[in-house]
């Protein structure tokens, strides 16, 4: 039997990547199930179906395709063939409900994306989407069995929902996307390519009657995989485009600019209007202080033509002494009077207008004009739902410890991004690239996701090679060259991504 895989293996070939669309991503964890039947050395049965990813190395498919393993597992071989690649592998069946129709196997050598399930309500009519292997397909264009094991992207059919059934004791999806025999175990996805079922039936389309097929429930497929001890992820967020979000977030950017832009102009317009009414009330408190000055030099003065007066009386009357004194306090008195009347303070346009400044209201303390270099300390970044779209991925917290610099938890290093920090992630494992972006302004945490095919992936693990920084550096021009190779890859993306996943942070507690 070994023998066997190993001759068909040499026959694969690669296939060209999928479209950079939520169904080609979920593609990538489709598989073809093979079954071989063995007496000896000699083939004596052979068998296929469809079947999906749950995690990298384990897949979901119908239990009536792995039926004969189950049976004999010593005389019947499966096989896992990916959608892309080079090889296909040996499966282990490690879960079968018959009750159900499902099965969960299990390979090595090779890591497949998992599908996410959605748990939120399908409407009547919504639009749906079905891939797998159809075998009127295969029989029309295999030419040998050869090609039952070539990684090939799976077929995909559309249709609309048609309602909840029960069959045979289990519930299932009623729907008119066309599926065919060799279907069996595929996923039946919505139009963000989320699971909502697994194909397994189709009806019988005599006489010209519709055709319709069955995909068992995701509520009997998370209660099997949950007997099974296995975890998958579950998304609940309602599908919407990336375009459409992206629009919204566009829409969302415009009016935040044109808040703050009105904010800005009310409270220029209210500096202003306290700054003319500092310089009105300058102009009246000198008007005010000119009068007193006025005043006192005009009392100064009558009280001292008085008492010159009284002098030339009391002179008069032979008083010299005290003509004298009145005569010269008279004179003291007339003199202030125009010493006051020529101290009267004048009005200095230039000087109640730093008063004025001095007391206009100063601008509410914001964040805009922060430091972006400074070191924010520990966040917790929560999702919001609104501002994303998430098709695939878990949305837990996210804890960042933001340093100085960009260097977040004390070993990743972000480049300079106007007046944002972003990182490129490009692992090994994964075959998803994120761009990770934070705003320390708004305290915004953004990870926006491409999820990518295989010859996608390596042409970024290639130009990953060329990023030098690895670790955290205050070095600014180490940090320019980070942003250079960091665009260089996003330049190899597709112009728009799966997901985009947007988070609000706070100091942790």
């Amino acid at each position: 039997m070994t023998r066997f895989f190993l001759f068909l293996a040499m026959l694969l070939i690669g296939t060209a990547p999928a479209r950079a669309d939520d169904i080609s991503a979920a593609a990538r964890g489709v598989v073809r199930i093979v079954t071989v039947a063995m007496d000896g050395e000699e083939v004596v049965g052979f068998g296929h179906g469809s079947g999906f990813a749950v995690s990298p190395n384990r897949v979901v498919t119908n239990a009536h395709v792995v039926e004969l393993a189950a049976q004999y597992p010593d005389n019947v071989v499966i096989g896992v063939v990916p959608s892309e690649g080079e090889r296909s592998v040996q499966g282990r069946l490690i879960a079968v409900d018959p009750a159900r129709d499902l099965a969960l196997i299990e390979f090595g050598e090779v890591r497949l994306p998992p599908l996410a399930l959605y748990s939120g309500p399908v409407e009547d009519g919504e639009a749906l989407v079905s891939l797998g292997y159809p075998g009127n397909v295969d029989l029309a264009v295999a030419r040998s069995a050869a090609d039952f094991i070539r990684p090939l992207t799976p077929v995909r059919t559309q249709g609309n929902y048609a309602g909840l059934r029960t069959l045979s004791g289990t519930q299932v999806l009623l729907h008119t996307a066309g599926i065919a025999r060799g279907n069996s175990g595929g996923p039946l996805l919505d139009r963000c390519g989320r699971v909502i079922g697994v194909n397994s039936a189709i009806t019988r389309a005599d006489d010209g009657d519709a055709g319709f097929g069955f995909a068992i429930a995701d509520a009997e497929l998370l209660a099997f995989l949950r007997e099974a001890g296995q975890g998958v992820t579950s998304v609940g967020t309602p599908c919407t485009s990336i375009e459409a979000q992206l629009a919204s977030e566009r829409d969302a950017d415009a009016r935040t600019a044109a808040a703050d832009a009105a904010a800005a102009r009310d409270a220029a317009e209210k500096a202003a209007a306290v700054r003319a009414q500092a310089i009105e009330d300058a102009r009246d408190a000198n008007e005010r202080t000119r009068e007193n000055f006025l005043g006192i030099a005009a009392l100064l003065l009558v009280v001292g033509a008085l008492a010159v007066g009284g002098a030339g009386l009391l002179y008069q009357r032979n008083k010299q002494r005290e003509a004298m004194w009145a005569g010269g306090g008279g004179a003291a008195l007339m003199l202030a009077a125009i010493l006051v009347f020529l101290l009267r303070p004048a009005f200095d346009p230039e000087r109640a207008a730093a008063r004025a400044r001095s007391a206009a209201p100063a601008a509410s303390p914001t964040t805009a004009g922060a430091d972006p270099r400074a070191a924010i300390g520990n966040l917790v970044c929560t999702i919001d739902p609104a501002r994303s779209r998430v098709t695939v991925s878990a949305t837990d917290d996210v804890a960042l410890d933001w340093g100085r610099d960009g260097c977040v938890n004390g070993r990743t290093q972000y480049a300079e991004a106007g007046r944002r920090w972003a990182r490129i992630l490009v692992p090994d494992a994964e075959q998803t690239v994120s761009l990770l972006e934070f705003d320390p302004a708004s305290r915004t945490y953004t990870n926006t996701r491409f999820l990518l095919s295989a010859a996608q992936m390596s042409q970024a693990r290639a130009l990953r090679k060329e990023v030098q920084l690895k670790q955290c550096s205050a070095d600014q021009a180490a940090r320019a060259a980070l942003a250079g190779q960091q665009s260089a890859i996003r330049a190899a993306l597709p112009s728009l991504p799966n997901e985009r996943l947007v988070y609000r942070c706070k100091p942790a507690a």
